[in-house]
């Protein structure tokens, strides 16, 4: 299948992302906002991550004498590592910045932004009725061909399978931080999905550079954060309990596992909101008594006070420094 027009509903950390690695690869992408004020907040995303592209790719020369850079390199920005030159990135370089100047668009009209399109993509927050809200609005839309995806980070898709109107077309399609660099689709269909919609889906996330992560069944969090959830509630839970702090328990994490980050590092690039909704999402978070009631007053504390994560200049670690 061609896919000449891609869909991004929400233009959050991934929405952002995986709409500039669409325009990246020639796709003609419009990120759909709710407001002029939902505006004002992405565009600083798109400015923020397509330098962090067009950096990955001029780190890249660095890598070309280095015998770890076939390890290292951006795999979503280059398709091929043997052979490459200085001169190859250059071309990239220049092609990349023209595609996402030119195929990259904006849109508040949601009937506009979604005619045409091939494939459009949900990265809204994990807010279950928001998204059924978002469906409902959206499935009038909907052109007959188009396929619908999440990108949902813990919720199922036969959750919101019938509110989208196209149960058969409907799927999650899910994403890594820095897409550019880890660039895995987690591909995971509900028992309604069709084979061809997940097969089409697959070929999607390969033409945009990814790797696609076929799941053979739903599973709560995908394949990534079936791992990486316990490993963020674990963190927030030593914090909770008094017996150590974020930068302490970073620190360790990082020390001993040789991770380029620590659980609180990895909290605020994926936004203090999101991870707010996923711990609200918990029955145990209901309970005055529990720990985990404690955390989503802890983490809302701080979203109260802007903190919100790296995008929004501080998190658990302030970025305006």
């Amino acid at each position: 299948m061609e896919f000449k027009k891609v869909v991004l509903l929400g233009g959050g950390v991934l929405g952002t992302q995986i709409a500039l690695m669409s325009a990246y690869t020639g796709h003609d992408t419009t990120i759909w906002l709710r407001s002029q004020g939902s505006i004002g907040r992405t565009e600083p995303k798109i400015k923020t991550y397509k330098e962090k592209i067009l950096q990955a790719l001029e780190g890249s020369k660095k890598l070309l004498k280095n015998p770890m850079g076939a390890y290292l390199y951006p795999k979503g920005l280059i398709s091929k590592w043997e052979g490459l030159t200085e001169e190859d990135i250059d071309d990239l370089l220049a092609k990349g910045k023209k595609n996402m100047e030119e195929n990259l668009h904006l849109e508040l009209d949601m009937e506009k932004a979604l005619k045409g399109a091939d494939i459009a993509i949900e990265a809204m927050a994990e807010d279950p009725q928001a998204k059924i809200d978002l469906y409902e609005k959206a499935r009038d839309f909907l052109d007959e061909k188009t396929i619908l995806c999440t990108n949902s980070s813990t919720l199922l898709p036969s959750t919101f399978a019938e509110s989208t109107g196209r149960p058969e077309k409907y799927m999650a399609l899910h994403f890594a931080n820095e897409i550019w660099a880890h660039n895995t689709a987690e591909c995971m269909g509900h028992p309604g999905t069709s084979q061809e919609t997940y097969d089409t889906v697959v070929e999607f996330a390969q033409e945009i550079n990814m790797i696609p992560i076929k799941l053979h069944k739903e599973q709560p969090g995908y394949v990534l954060n079936s791992l990486l959830v316990p490993l963020l509630d674990a963190a927030q839970h030593l914090w909770a309990k008094g017996v150590a702090d974020p930068e302490t328990i970073d620190m360790t994490w990082r020390l001993a596992t040789g991770a380029p980050a620590g659980p609180f590092q990895i909290i605020d690039v994926v936004g203090l909101d999101t991870v707010y909704n996923i711990q609200q999402n918990k029955p145990s978070s209901q309970d005055p008594d529990s720990l985990d009631y404690k955390i989503l007053q802890m983490v809302k504390e701080k979203i109260d006070k802007g903190e919100k994560g790296a995008s929004f200049g501080k998190g658990f670690y302030d970025y305006k420094k």
